[in-house]
């Protein structure tokens, strides 16, 4: 397993640095299209569509709602508003899960929260790219999520007794939160000093680094609830020793769009 999970890691990570940081505009929405085509083509099993075809058609319904996005870019400000919405919803859900699965228990409603975590995330990729210093943006919001799983990981195996969401991932604790967190806002301190933020600029970039660290936490455990409801360990196994797309991008997928909402709210990424 460790073996694969290093040759896949050796195949993927030049593809998608140069996907990320070398294409432009729709170019490189169509490289994260693809992406998110087979997040959505993961998701669907996830869903309950048991069958090829029906997955294969709600990849498909996806890739073109992401092109109708992409030539209707005035749509953003919905589609990244109703992310905000449903992450604030699905962090309820988690942490009274698995009460509240009988909410979203349909397939019809499963499908349309695939929606609400997929589409966004492609949006506010697609927007950072198109702000001044674009790479730059979406660099940072990627250190922070991996800051906060390096953290959680080394902090909660170290002091990790209170479990976070014991029905939804035993494996995680609040010891492991508050670590990640805090190698998170270190990195996020250290870049403030080096580009010589002001205080009030320093304070709102901790204040942002936090939201998007702890939503990210949810895009875990979100998707850690849905498959735990499915009855499934990997999203797929697409990616020999990683599991499937989803299980690579799952906190991605949440901190994304609220890190281009609160640049955008503060005017950081216009600036």
């Amino acid at each position: 397993m460790l073996k694969q999970r290093i040759i896949t890691a050796l195949i993927l990570l030049p593809i998608a640095l140069c996907g990320f940081f070398l294409l432009n505009g729709g170019d490189f929405a169509l490289f994260i299209g693809v992406v998110v085509t087979l997040g959505a083509w993961e998701w669907a099993r996830l869903a309950g569509l048991v069958g090829q075809a029906l997955r294969v058609a709600y990849a498909a319904v996806v890739a073109g709602l992401l092109m109708l996005l992409y030539l209707m870019p005035e749509l953003a400000p919905w589609v990244l508003g109703a992310s905000v919405l449903w992450w604030g919803l699905a962090t309820w859900l988690v942490l009274t899960y698995p009460r509240s699965s009988e909410l979203w228990a349909s397939v019809a409603c499963r499908l349309l929260i695939g929606l609400l975590i997929l589409l966004p995330a492609w949006q506010g990729l697609v927007l950072l790219k198109q702000w001044p210093l674009g790479n730059w943006l979406i660099m940072a919001v990627m250190v922070l999520v991996w800051g906060a799983d390096i953290g959680a990981y080394f902090s909660g195996r170290a002091f990790g007794k209170r479990k976070l969401a014991p029905q939804v991932s035993p494996g995680k604790s609040w010891e492991g939160v508050y670590g990640g967190l805090a190698l998170s806002l270190v990195i996020t301190a250290a870049v403030g000093i080096y580009r010589d933020w002001s205080i009030g600029e320093l304070l709102l970039g901790l204040l942002g680094a936090g939201v998007v660290v702890l939503v990210s936490v949810v895009g875990d455990l979100t998707e850690s609830m849905f498959k735990r409801r499915s009855g499934i360990k990997d999203s797929s196994n697409l990616l020999p020793g990683h599991g499937g797309v989803l299980d690579r991008i799952d906190s991605l997928t949440a901190a994304i769009p609220v890190f281009a909402v609160l640049l955008w709210a503060a005017n950081w990424g216009v600036m």
